[in-house]
């Protein structure tokens, strides 16, 4: 039901979503308008949520025994835009086998 796995996907999803509105809206904003409340709101979630993600990826990769390159891909992805969706679906997806 809830497994590490599981709430890995979740937190995959939800800090790619976090980073994509902080980096394409709250900091555009803050740009052209000088007012960093968007900033500001998405800047602790979207740090929290990186945490987690680097830390279950750490969890689930021992537990499903990535090779160093499989491991290296899932944190590297924590930092590219994009990249958590990739690795959800890549490596994450139930249906495949990493």
């Amino acid at each position: 039901m809830f497994s590490l796995l599981n709430i890995l996907r979740i937190v995959a999803v939800l800090e790619g979503v976090s980073y994509l509105l902080l980096l394409f809206i709250a900091s555009p904003y803050k740009y052209f308008t000088q007012d960093d409340a968007y900033v500001k709101l998405l800047g602790m979630p979207h740090g929290i949520l990186f945490i987690a993600y680097v830390v279950l990826v750490v969890i689930v990769g021992r537990q499903l025994k990535w090779t160093s390159r499989t491991f290296l891909i899932a944190l590297a992805a924590s930092i590219i835009p994009f990249g958590t969706f990739y690795v959800e679906k890549k490596f994450l997806n139930p249906k495949r086998k990493s």
